[in-house]
Formats: structure tokens, sequence, C-alpha cells
């Protein structure tokens, strides 16, 4: 029997209660999948609409970057083109580092030189990652644009289009966007840990000083971003939790997925998500805005009531 059939006595049980209900209700045990793209009336109504994950197979098949995106091939349209490289001493960026919210060094390098980075990683201080977001596909990889779509006919106009590449080692910390995301992997392999925004309760933040890898002389420094300031962030790393400091993550249940060659992730809102790759994995995303309608304000309702029930039981 569920909390909801008998009495809640407590907020605890109220958010675990939402939790078990949404797995019970809607919740996929796997990420489920397509062969074929949906159409955009089945795509909205099944996965969109209800905030949940679907991997899509043979999407990607008419994209001419399938069989020409090899160093070569880069190397010749887009070599001498000039874009950003976060680099950080162990691939985190945007993390958790010394008790300090850690955002990358940023380079600009023209894109052969971060080609030869990639073919001999170990030849190199620090990993290099292009992730830059904010639309830097359309912004710095104008050459290559031609050889994707600039949108998914199934899904509507994109917001931003982002071009990711990088080392093995570097890795996404566990976090949610306030977008609808369609990842296409082009080449190599992505593995995504995703947790539902209906466990948020049981994801810790802590606020952290905000502050940037500097690489002076060979070694890596962590400086303060004053600027910046404070930042709310997750405070655990999902694949080894620290449970005995942050309990309550034990409640959360995620799901892995990996995607592959010719495979598109729809990401919905609000999904936490930790990410890692294979080296020199290639990707484009797709961001959409959210629709901020009334399932945004009932997921910041449950975010407030966390916090006041955290707030609560520290007294």
């Amino acid at each position: 029997m569920s909390h909801s059939e008998g009495i809640i006595g407590t907020l605890d049980e109220a958010v675990e209660t939402l939790a078990a209900e949404a797995r019970e209700l809607y919740l996929d045990r796997h990420v489920p999948v397509l062969d074929a793209p949906p159409s955009p009336l089945s795509f909205y109504r099944e996965y969109v609409s209800p905030n949940k994950p679907v991997l899509i197979r043979n999407a990607l098949q008419h994209w001419t970057a399938n069989n020409k995106w090899t160093p070569h091939y880069l190397r010749e349209k887009i070599g001498g083109c000039v874009v950003t490289v976060a680099v950080t001493p162990t691939g985190y960026a945007d993390a958790i580092t010394e008790g300090k919210f850690v955002m990358p060094e940023e380079r600009r390098m023209e894109m052969s030189n971060f080609l030869d980075i990639m073919e001999h990683p170990d030849q190199h201080s620090g990993v290099f990652y292009i992730q830059k977001q904010n639309s830097n596909f359309t912004d710095e990889f104008r050459e290559i644009i031609g050889d994707v779509e600039s949108d998914i006919p199934w899904g509507s106009l994109p917001d931003a289009v982002n071009f990711w590449m990088g080392d093995t080692r570097a890795v996404t910390s566990m976090h949610k966007d306030p977008y609808e995301n369609l990842y296409c992997v082009v080449r190599g392999s992505k593995t995504f840990l995703l947790i539902p925004p209906t466990d948020a309760a049981f994801v810790p933040y802590e606020t952290y000083q905000a502050a940037k890898f500097i690489e002076r002389d060979g070694e890596f420094q962590v400086e303060d971003d004053l600027d910046t300031g404070e930042v709310p962030w997750i405070a655990v790393n999902p694949l080894d939790p620290d449970l005995s400091l942050y309990p309550e993550f034990g409640k959360a249940r995620g799901v892995e997925v990996t995607v592959r060659e010719g495979e598109i992730l729809y990401l919905p809102s609000l999904w936490f998500h930790h990410v890692r790759q294979s080296h020199g994995c290639i990707a484009v995303n797709y961001w959409y805005d959210m629709q901020f309608d009334i399932k945004y304000n009932y997921y910041n309702f449950l975010q407030n009531v966390n916090s006041v029930n955290r707030k609560m039981t520290k007294i």
C-alpha cells in the first residue's frame, strides 16, 4: 500500500510518496527504445508531455556527417578554424573540486591543434573537451553545418545547437537544465545516468564558492571567481556517493542509457544527468526552451518544500 492510501504524517513521507507514485504510474524501469523516429504528434504525446526520456535508433542515417566526420575530414574542412576548448586537470569541469564549484579554463585554439591533442592525449597536460554551449555549433563550426540537419523534423525549431568532442576522461557532473534536449551521437558513444525530477528531494545541493582552473607553468591551480560568488550545486558524485553524509541520495532511482553512433536521446527538461563518453566522441545536441507551465510550477514547489524540510530537520 502506498502512503497515499493511508495517512502521510511528515514531509519526508510526502516526497517519498511522490517519487514512488511516479515510478508506479508512468516512469519506465529502463529508457524505452524506438527503432525509428516517431511522428511529431506521438513524440510530443508519449514523451515530451509526460516528461519521459526515450532513445531513438536509426535516426541519423541521412546525415552526411556520419561518413564525413573523420579526423582527416575535420582537419581539411575546419582545421584552421579557432574553437573554444575547456581544459581541466582531471576531466571534471563545472564540478566540485577542493570544496569549490570549479569551472574549466577556456582556451581558444585551432581545430587542428585540438585534433592533435585527441590523437595523443597523454602528451599534453590536462584534459581537453569542446563543450562550449550557447549554440557553439552555429557560431564556431559554420563550415560543417551542412553535414547535419538544422533541426530535427519531428521536433521543432531549436533555440541552440551545440557541438561536443573530447577526451574519454572528460566527465559532465550531475546537473539539470531548463531545456528539452535532443542529443545526437555521430562518433563513439555517451553514457547518461538519469534521475527523474520527481526524485529531486533525494538529490542534495550545497552552496559553493565559484572558482576556475588556471594552468601556470604546467600546473593547474584553483582560483576563486569573486565575480560569480557562490553557486548552488549537487553535492554528490552519483557514481560514488557518500551516503554517510547524504543518506537521502540512496533513495534516488536512476536509469542508465548508452547512446551510440546514429542514435538520439531525448533528455527531458529538469532531469538530472551525469555523462561519460568514449574517447574522441562527437555529438551534436539541439536545445529547446522548456514550457514554463504548471509542471515547472510544481517542480519549483517541490524544491521549495524540500528546502524547508531540510532546514527544519537541522533545527
